[in-house]
């Protein structure tokens, strides 16, 4: 039947794609890696070592993963192959809906799984640290802190990923004047890395009683967090550390103890912090993490010898080079200048629809294309 011939046109054009793919995730090997540390999961004393051990099963269990997703692919490819051919002998036209959209299931994890081959970063499939700053616009900006800081939490909601904020500092008014959030989940780096720099926000301000049009900026910083085993040496006479009191909502969550930890980097100027945790004792080692990311950070963009080469920080942010506006009046419209992707839609961009603008920037970076802002 012509229905079923459509749909099955539209399956087999993805065949070649799926192919390509086994080759750019690097299957064989894959299966190979797997296979040999499993086997040093299996020998004897591998276990005496708990701390490494974990490591392995850990990385293991990622490259299942990945094996596993394009399997996945395989199956699903093959499954509605055979439920094609049945619907067209038996000539039953209430499959073609579900056909049809199991295809475009199909076709969104096939762009899935290609994206992820772009991520070839050394720190892409680490958790990412989030630093969130107001830029000018008073009240507003401070409010459109808190507008991208509910934004990028929704986007991890989506992708299965978990958020734990780390530091925060109310606004005088409104919103927050700056934030920082741990975001966890593979990869969670490789996709966010392309959303730090400067966000523009265009719209009425509900804190302006004219109704007039405002035009705020918020900067958004991502860093990979490291792990311990990565080794960067930060000299105990090279840090000021400050202890203060956690903020909070008042009452019972109100912190009695100076438990939040403020460090300075004195070399550089960098200052980070971090309230969440219970003790001033963790604090102070998530702030340590913080730092050890930032500063690695700063080291592979500027691509230095060492940490000791980094100079210092730009303490004034450039406003005029943001990398995406968000205008809500006189149109509404999100558009990223570095891949001039957009969306027409900015309720949704706000609830967190993002991967548009960052598989455009992953793939623009991956071919050279990015535009300078």
């Amino acid at each position: 039947m012509l229905e079923f011939e459509q749909q099955k046109l539209k399956l087999t054009a993805n065949e070649q794609e799926i192919k390509d793919l086994k080759d750019a995730i690097g299957y064989d090997g894959l299966m190979r890696e797997i296979e040999e540390l499993e086997q040093k999961s299996a020998a004897p004393g591998f276990w005496d070592d708990v701390e490494n051990s974990q490591k392995t099963v850990q990385y293991t269990g990622k490259l299942k993963n990945k094996v596993e997703a394009y399997d996945g692919l395989v199956s699903s490819y093959e499954d509605l192959l055979v439920l094609i051919e049945m619907g067209d002998e038996e000539e039953d036209l209430s499959l073609i809906d579900e056909i049809s959209s199991s295809i475009e299931e199909l076709e969104g994890n096939i762009a899935s799984l290609r994206l992820q081959t772009l991520l070839t970063g050394e720190y892409d499939a680490n958790n990412a640290i989030l630093t969130f700053h107001a830029g000018a616009g008073g009240t507003e900006a401070m409010d459109w802190v808190s507008m991208i800081v509910r934004m990028y939490t929704r986007w991890s909601e989506r992708h299965g990923f978990s958020v734990k904020v780390l530091d925060f500092l109310d606004g005088d008014e409104a919103g927050l004047k700056s934030a920082v959030m741990l975001i966890e989940g593979e990869n969670a780096y490789g996709y966010l890395k392309s959303e730090s720099g400067i966000h523009r926000l265009v719209r009425v301000s509900p804190f302006d009683a004219s109704g007039r049009r405002h035009t705020s900026f918020a900067s958004v910083e991502v860093m990979p967090e490291i792990s311990d085993d990565v080794e960067i040496e930060i000299r105990e006479e090279d840090i000021k550390m400050d202890v203060f009191r956690s903020s909070g909502a008042g009452g019972q969550h109100i912190n009695k103890t100076s438990s939040a930890v403020r460090l300075t980097h004195i070399p550089t100027g960098i200052v980070v912090a971090c309230q969440n945790e219970r003790s001033q004792f963790q604090n102070r080692d998530q702030a340590m993490k913080m730092l050890k990311s930032k500063l690695l950070e700063i080291k592979e963009r500027e691509h230095l010898e060492k940490i000791e080469d980094i100079k210092g920080v730009q303490k004034e942010i450039a406003w005029g080079s943001q990398i995406r506006s968000y205008v809500f009046m006189p149109y509404t419209m999100a558009k990223d200048h570095r891949t001039n992707f957009e969306s027409g839609n900015i309720n949704a961009v706000m609830d967190g629809d993002l991967d548009g603008f960052i598989n455009a920037y992953l793939k623009a970076s991956s071919k050279g294309e990015l535009k300078n802002n």
